[in-house]
C-alpha cells in the first residue's frame, strides 16, 4: 500500500475530522462551562463547520509539506459541483410555496386514507413523509427530498416536546430512507450518480435491480417508526390553517425547482437560476418566508471541505475494495460509508476495473444502505441537520444516537438488499 506524505497527513486529518463530528455536543457544553470563548466553541460545536475546517488545515499542511501553489492546484483540481447544487437546491425547495405545495399534497393524501382506514391525522401523515417524501427523491434529487421532509416534520413533530427516542428514531429513519429512496433513477443519488456513466447505468437499470427492494424497505422503515411513536404524535391544530399561495406562484417556484434539477450537473446555469429565484422572491415577498441561505450555505460549506479531503484517501480505500469479494463488498462499503461520504466511495470503486455486475451492485447496495448511519455518510444528510438540529437537546445531534437510532432502518435495507 503506497502513500506520500500528503496522503498519510490528509487521512490522518480525515480522522480526526470523523472524531470532531461525533464531538460535536462536547464542544457545545463546553460554551455553556466556559463562556469566555463561548463564540469558539460553538463553532467547533457546529458540524457542518467540522469539515469545512479540516480541509482548511490540510490545505495549509499541503502548503508547508510543498508550498503554496501545490495547494492551490489541489483545489483547482477539485470538482464542487455536488456542494455548489445542494446549495441552490436546498434554497428553492425550502421556499414557502413549494413546502406549502407539498404540505397540501401530503394531507389530501392522508384524508383519503384516513378514511379508507380510519386513523388519526397525525400518524397518517407522519408515515407519509417517511414513505412518500424518500421517493420523491428519485425525481427532485436526494437533497430536495431531505430537505422538504425535515420541515415537513419539524411542523409534524419536532416544533412540540419530544421524547429522545422520537427525536432520533424519526431522523434515524429519515437519514435511511432518503439514501435508499433515490435509487429508482440515475441521477438522484449521488453514490449512483458518480457511477452510471462510468458503468452505463440507466434509470431503468437502477429500477430494476433497486427499485423494487428500495421501496419494500422504505415502507417497512415508515410503517414501524408510525406504529412505535404513533401515541407520542400530535394532531395538527386545525384552526390554524396556512394562508393560501396562489397557483402561479407555486407554479414559478415549482419551474424553478425543476430547472435546478434539469441543470444539475450544469453550475453556471442552475447557480444562474438560483440568483434568479432569489430575484422573484425579493420581487413579490408576499407569499414568501424568509430563505434558508444560511443553512444552505453551511450545507455547501461541510460538503465542500468533505470534497477536498476524501479526494486523497484513494491510496487506502481503494485496495480494501479491491481485495474484496461481492459479499464482503456489499457490507465493507456499508461500514466504510458510515466514515466517509459514500458517493466518494463509490466513485473511488468505479476506478477498480474487471470487476462482475455482482461487485457493482454490491458496491452501491451497500453505500446507500449505510448512508444514515452518520451526519457524513451521506450527501443530504446535513441539509436534515441543519433543519432540524435547533430542536435536539443543546442544539446539537448526537453522532452516537443518530448511529444506534439508524441501525434498525439500516438493518432492514440490508435485508431487502440481500434478501429480495
Amino acid at each position: 500500500m503506497n502513500f506520500t506524505l500528503t496522503e498519510l497527513g490528509a487521512s490522518i486529518i480525515f480522522a480526526i475530522a470523523v472524531l470532531h463530528t461525533f464531538c460535536t455536543s462536547y464542544f457545545e457544553s463546553l460554551a455553556k462551562t466556559i463562556p469566555k470563548h463561548a463564540g469558539l466553541w460553538h463553532l467547533l460545536g457546529e458540524v457542518e463547520i467540522v469539515f469545512g475546517f479540516w480541509a482548511a488545515v490540510l490545505i495549509i499542511y499541503i502548503s508547508f509539506i510543498d508550498h503554496l501553489g501545490a495547494a492551490k492546484t489541489y483545489l483547482d483540481q477539485r470538482n464542487f459541483t455536488e456542494p455548489l447544487f445542494v446549495f441552490a437546491i436546498m434554497i428553492v425547495a425550502g421556499s414557502k410555496p413549494i413546502l406549502y405545495f407539498s404540505t397540501q399534497l401530503l394531507h389530501t393524501i392522508a384524508k383519503g386514507m384516513q378514511v379508507l382506514l380510519r386513523t388519526r391525522s397525525a400518524p397518517t401523515l407522519y408515515f407519509l413523509t417517511l414513505g412518500i417524501t424518500p421517493l420523491l427523491g428519485s425525481l427532485i434529487t436526494e437533497p430536495a427530498a431531505m430537505t422538504l421532509a425535515a420541515f415537513l416534520l419539524r411542523d409534524l413533530v419536532y416544533r412540540h416536546q419530544c421524547s429522545k427516542a422520537l427525536l432520533f428514531g424519526t431522523l434515524g429513519v429519515l437519514f435511511v430512507n432518503i439514501s435508499i429512496g433515490g435509487t429508482l433513477t440515475n441521477f438522484a443519488a449521488p453514490p449512483v450518480l458518480m457511477v452510471a456513466s462510468t458503468w452505463g447505468w440507466s434509470s431503468a437499470f437502477m429500477f430494476t435491480h433497486f427499485g423494487f427492494e428500495s421501496c419494500v424497505a422504505i415502507f417497512i422503515n415508515a410503517l414501524g417508526a408510525t406504529l412505535l411513536f404513533q401515541k407520542q404524535l400530535i394532531e395538527p391544530n386545525e384552526s390554524h390553517k396556512p394562508i393560501k399561495i396562489p397557483v402561479v406562484v407555486i407554479t414559478m417556484h415549482l419551474l424553478f425547482l425543476l430547472g435546478v434539477v434539469v441543470f444539475a450537473h450544469d453550475p453556471i446555469i442552475f447557480m444562474w437560476l438560483l440568483l434568479f429565484f432569489i430575484g422573484f422572491t425579493t420581487a413579490y415577498p408576499k407569499h414568501q418566508s424568509p430563505l434558508i441561505i444560511k443553512e444552505a450555505l453551511l450545507v455547501g460549506f461541510f460538503l465542500a471541505g468533505l470534497v477536498v479531503l476524501g479526494a486523497l484517501q484513494g491510496w487506502w480505500l481503494q485496495p480494501i475494495l479491491e481485495m474484496m469479494s461481492p459479499t464482503a463488498v456489499f457490507y465493507g462499503s456499508l461500514a466504510l460509508t458510515a466514515i466517509t461520504d459514500n458517493a466518494a466511495l463509490t466513485y473511488l470503486g468505479s476506478l477498480v476495473t474487471g470487476t462482475s455486475l455482482e461487485f457493482k451492485l454490491a458496491l452501491v447496495g451497500g453505500a446507500v444502505a449505510g448512508g444514515g448511519l452518520t451526519v457524513i455518510a451521506n450527501a443530504p444528510n446535513p441539509a436534515g441537520i441543519a433543519i432540524l438540529r435547533s430542536y435536539f437537546p443543546g442544539g446539537a445531534v448526537s453522532a452516537l444516537y443518530l448511529l444506534l437510532a439508524a441501525l434498525p432502518p439500516t438493518l432492514v435495507a440490508i435485508a431487502a438488499f440481500r434478501l429480495l
